[in-house]
Parts: C-alpha cells; structure tokens; sequence
C-alpha cells in the first residue's frame, strides 16, 4: 500500500459502461495518478439478479480501451458474504439494527396516508425473530443531524428524522449496498470516494454503518455533477447515446474520447482543453471540480475527435481507419487518399462513404446531389461534354486536372466550385467529398471518362 490517496471504482451492473460511468472511472483515476495514489476496483455483484459476469467482462475491455487500470486484483463482494454476516451481527448485537419481516406491499398499505413515504420503524420494538422472511434494517437515529464536507459541494446536511430505517441485509441473508460499501470501504483504506451526485443520498446511510462499527474517519467525499443532455436533463439510456461502446463502434478514438470526458465538470485552469493525458494528469484537482450540472456536446466531442484524427501521422490513421474498411477494398488505393480523408473527417466510421467511389464498380448517385449540382445548372451539359472531351489527352494528374477544368470553368462564366460540381456528382455521386482532382488522379482516366459519360446520357 502507498502514502498516496486510495480510490476505488465500482461499476454498475450493467452489460455497457454508461458515460457517467466511465467519467466516475476516469476521474477516480486522474485524482489518484496526480497524487500518486492507488485506483482499486470493486465489484459489487452481492444481486444475483442483477449482476452477470459477462456485463463485467464487457465492462473492462472498455476501460481499458480507454486506458484505465486499476493498481490491483479486483474485490469481488460475493467472496466476502462472511465478513458482511459479522458486520451485520455486530450491528445486531449493539442495538444498531434490527429483524423486519414487512412485506414490500404490507409497508406501502400502511404508510399510504402518512405525509413522509417510506418505511415507518413498524418494526422497531417488535423483537422479530430472525428467519427466512426476515430482512435486517438499520435503527436510524430519530434526532440530529449528519453533515460531511464534499470537495465538489461543500458541506452537506441531512436530517435524521427524514431518513427513513434502511435494509442492511436481505431476507435471503445477503447483503445490500449500503453495508459492504461501509465495510469494504473501511478494510480496503479507501481515503477518497468519488462519483455521481446521484449517489449523494446514500452517504449518511453508509457513514452511519462506520459509526455504529466502530470507525469514525471518513474518507474524502467528491460528488460529481450529472452530465446533461441539450436539453438539460439527465442522460439517459432511453433518449441519449450513453454507451461508451457506442462511441467506439462509431469512430472516436480512445484518446480523444477520454480527453472529452475529462473537460465535462472540469477544466484545465489555462483553457486549454485538447491536450495530452500526461497533461491532463499533472493538472487535474478535484477541488476544480465545479458543481454545476455538464452538458454532453456531440459536436464538441466530434471536434476533439476530429483534431485527434489530424494529429496522427498518415500511416498510424491508415491503420485506426482500417477496421471501418470493407476487406475486399483494395488498402493499397486507400493509402494513395488517406491524407485526404483524414484532413475531413470527424470519425472514423465516416471515411467508407467518403471514399467508395474509389472502389464501387458503379458509382451511385444522391439524387439531392444530382439535382443541385447537374440537373439545376444550365452549363451542365457543356462542362461535361468538355470534360469529356479535353480528359481524354490530358497528363492524367491533380495539378493538370485542376487547370484543364479551371479552364472550362472560365469558358462557361461558372466559377471553378460550379464547375466542378457536375464533374464531382458524376464521378463520386456525391456533391461533398475529398479533393476532386487527387480523386479522379486515383480513380484512373478510364473510369472517370466511363462515369462522366453515364451522367451526359442521364442528364440528355
């Protein structure tokens, strides 16, 4: 164990790592790397019916596609049922806890009427026995007050009157949430908990456990704020894209996606927010952590996508992109465009439709592109027939292609960008995509005259 901070990460039992998620795992794992501390992983798998080995698996390849690790072997809270069955006896036997045998349904009948919903303490003074149908509650102090201070809020309150007395062990004799975070918080010297304000609401239950059993140091609280869609309401799996495989799927590198989730609820202090992770480690503080909810922008997360696309070199994109690549694509042609693509694109996913042209043998018009760039313009006809005509016998390369049509473009009135807009729609099938002139110099003079004279019929 090192001098520095402990920090634990704790998915949720889910089969993908939610956005919030995978910020709580980055932010945990920037605090702990700054201050040279330790990030352990905790498993919490004590609900058969919700966790499944595989959603972990899946989980962790994630996080490690983002480049987080965790400095040692993870603690499984199904391996520790024992430990938490003393815990619980312990609570027990202090008059800290007792037996319940509420139903769910007898509960909600009872308190229909009261102004505060919850369970009622019915059970308080009963002396249920311990059984099969008997769950244990946490005795919730009536009077008082709990406070802590949280590095991100400040200092937080809750009444003990309006907390209600919690399950701490379910009637099959395992554990819920509350008491092995006490626990194994406790046992594992973890110094500093970090996650979603969400959870906020749990931490007087859990710091009342470590008081009953003895401990009354606390770690380190930091509550981070909810991350937001555009129209400020918390992300959520039914309306937002919140899974961080998704983002891979599509294109966004691991780098530039980890970089993003950084700047949501915290800055570096100079403004500069693209930058390298060892930069961001040096400066990261949870103290900068601001409050306020942060608002998850697409089209910023594609910027910083797109400036970590561009800053590779040509033959480390050639191999990120290649994933998205049909196999049967000639790698080659596509290395002869890589530059090009690159320079245009935001993600990874979007280099196949700018470039199939290359590789299609017809080219398939967008009908919209047809009609703006050919149908619409009166010259159509005589650029094509033109180009026709002079891309027979030119030196078949960029820079000669760009002043031939320069050429036409003048003869016709039309600036170069009309003029080579029926050109383009013939020969990509699309008015927007890479350099127009690289393009046909990659594509060869057969094909680009054979598609130029399918257009001419098409447009008669």
């Amino acid at each position: 164990m090192t001098d520095g901070p402990r920090l634990r990460f704790s998915p949720a039992p889910t089969g993908y790592l939610h956005v919030g998620s995978a910020r709580s795992a980055l932010f945990n794992w920037l605090a702990a790397r700054h201050a040279g501390g330790q990030l352990l992983l905790r498993v919490e798998d004590t609900n058969a019916e919700l966790y499944k080995p595989e959603y972990l698996d899946s989980i962790l390849v994630t996080l490690d596609w983002l480049g987080i690790g965790f400095d040692e072997e993870p603690v499984f809270q199904s391996q520790r049922a024992d430990r938490y069955a003393t815990a619980t006896q312990e609570l027990l036997d202090g008059g800290f806890a007792y037996y319940c045998d509420c139903t769910p349904e007898a509960v909600k009948e009872r308190t229909a009427g009261n102004a505060t919903p919850g369970y009622d303490g019915f059970c308080r003074d009963r002396k249920v026995a311990p059984g099969p149908n008997a769950a244990v509650r946490f005795n919730v102090p009536d009077e008082g007050t709990l406070a802590f201070d949280d590095i991100v809020r400040g200092r937080v309150e809750f009444e003990l009157a309006a907390l209600t007395d919690f399950v701490i062990q379910r009637a099959n004799g395992t554990a819920t949430f509350y008491l092995p975070n006490a626990v194994d918080d406790v046992d594992m010297g973890i110094t500093h908990v970090v996650r979603g304000e969400d959870l906020i609401n749990v931490t007087p239950n859990v710091l009342l456990i470590r008081q009953a059993l003895g401990n009354d140091e606390r770690p380190a609280f930091a509550h981070l704020p909810l991350i937001v869609n555009a129209q400020r309401k918390k992300l959520s799996k039914r309306r937002d894209d919140v899974s961080v495989e998704d983002f891979r799927a599509r294109g966004y590198l691991p780098e530039a996606f980890r970089n993003y989730l950084a700047v949501l609820g915290w800055g570096p202090k100079d403004g500069v927010e693209v930058r390298p992770i060892e930069e961001i480690v040096e400066q990261f503080a949870l103290e900068d952590v601001v409050s306020s909810p942060a608002f998850f922008d697409s089209q910023k997360l594609d910027h910083f996508n797109g400036e970590y696309i561009r800053a590779l070199d040509t033959a480390e994109f050639t191999q990120r992109v290649d994933g998205w690549l049909p196999p049967e694509w000639d790698r080659s042609r596509f290395e002869k465009v890589a530059p090009l693509v690159q320079e245009r694109i935001k993600k990874l996913d979007e280099a196949p439709e700018m470039v199939d042209f290359l590789f299609l043998s017809e080219v398939v018009i967008d009908d919209d592109s047809w009609q703006k760039a050919v149908a619409k313009l009166p010259q159509a006809a005589a650029v094509l027939d033109a180009a026709l005509e002079r891309y027979a016998t030119v030196d078949w390369n960029a820079a000669a292609l760009h002043e031939l049509t320069a050429a036409i473009a003048e003869e016709h009135d039309l600036k170069l960008g009309k003029a080579q807009g029926p050109i383009r729609v013939a020969v990509t099938g699309r008015s927007v995509g890479p350099p127009l002139f690289e393009s046909l110099e990659v594509l060869g003079r057969d094909v680009t005259l054979a598609r130029l004279r399918t257009a001419r019929e098409r447009l008669g």
